[in-house]
């Protein structure tokens, strides 16, 4: 079925300022979804990258910091399904668990340190948050008549920490 010139922008719109899935905008407009990607790749060879301008338009609209948060957030989900997949594998040698998880490791300080260099603010959080774990092991260890006081503050504190650094 051939879809007019008005569909495509359509189409484009919602993909770019309403930021709907191309599953969505196939129920929406009735597009197939092989279409729609048809429609952005030929798009982004005349160097209208729809992805690129929905990337701007979410940092111009609501901001950089929201924009790094939620690809920390969709990093972290994939980060922990992974940990997941890595527990379920009941067949996997032990040294290959390892490598994984150093690889995982590795990866998670590299988003994060990069998330942090572009959005201050969650690196703030971040250090914030570390400081906590790190007063939480302290008393642990050292205080540990003192850990269930210190446990009952520490995670309504933590959740006002989220919301000063703006998470």
């Amino acid at each position: 079925m051939a879809h007019g010139a008005d569909t495509r922008r359509e189409a484009r719109k919602r993909y770019v300022f309403e930021r709907q899935a191309l599953p969505t905008i196939e129920i929406g407009l009735g597009v197939s979804e092989a279409t729609l990607r048809r429609w952005k790749r030929e798009a982004a060879a005349q160097g209208d990258d729809w992805d690129v301008a929905r990337s701007a338009n979410t940092i111009a609209g609501e901001g950089l910091d929201k924009l790094v948060t939620e690809v920390v957030q969709d990093y972290v989900v994939l980060h922990q399904a992974t940990i997941e997949d890595l527990r379920n594998a009941g067949n996997m040698a032990a040294g290959d668990k390892a490598k994984i998880l150093a690889s995982l490791a590795d990866s998670f300080n590299k988003t994060v340190n990069a998330a942090g260099r572009v959005s201050p603010k969650i690196s703030e959080l971040g250090v914030a948050m570390d400081v906590l774990k790190r007063l939480g092991d302290f008393v642990g260890r050292d205080y540990p008549q003192l850990a269930p006081s210190l446990l009952e503050m520490l995670e309504p504190f933590g959740q006002h920490l989220a919301e000063v650094y703006g998470r």
